[in-house]
């Protein structure tokens, strides 16, 4: 598979950018991009990243995020590997509101499978392509901030920039309408 790969600056740091020159296929921080390469091997085997532009749209989404317009993700054409439950959670998470958290066990209800709170937290941390699939919206059931491929100070400084208020869980599985993939 070939893959075009690009760099964007953010007030988070640089971010690594992986496209097939419509969609999105991975994002993650220039400081992981390890991790970043490993989930790509993991869920399309071997790929080539050859170093070109990202689809204009995508940039200017992701500028227009940063610039306070927090919808403007939504917009970002996703495409990923991963399992069908992966898939799932990925999906979901993306229906959680802007400025809003979830939890694992709530997004688990959501999913029809509240057993799988576990199962949604490795599938949140397998999440490929970070904040445009927003897995930093999702915390501990106490309100927490829990782990983000990130960092936490990352996250935290994601949930501010969206307005949500931390300490405080304000999603519930019944506000979550659940897709079945992404």
């Amino acid at each position: 598979m070939d893959l075009i790969f690009d760099r964007f600056p953010s007030p988070i740091g640089n971010l690594l950018l992986v496209s097939d020159g419509k969609a999105l296929r991975a994002l993650d921080f220039h400081d992981y991009e390890e991790r970043m390469h490993r989930l790509m091997e993991r869920q399309y085997g071997r790929v080539s990243l050859r170093p070109g532009p990202i689809p204009a749209a995508i940039a200017r989404s992701l500028e227009a995020y940063f610039g306070g317009d927090l919808a403007a993700t939504r917009s970002i054409p996703v495409e990923t590997g991963g399992t069908p439950f992966q898939r799932r959670v990925w999906a979901a998470l993306r229906n959680i509101p802007d400025g809003t958290t979830t939890t694992y066990g709530a997004l688990a209800i959501a999913l029809g499978q509240p057993g799988a709170s576990r199962a949604v937290g490795l599938a949140n941390g397998a999440n490929p392509v970070g904040i445009v699939v927003p897995c930093h919206r999702v915390i501990g059931a106490n309100g927490s901030l829990t782990g983000f491929g990130g960092g936490l100070d990352r996250k935290k400084w994601l949930l501010e920039h969206e307005g949500a208020q931390l300490g405080l869980f304000r999603g519930s599985a019944a506000s979550l309408t659940m897709p079945s993939a992404l």
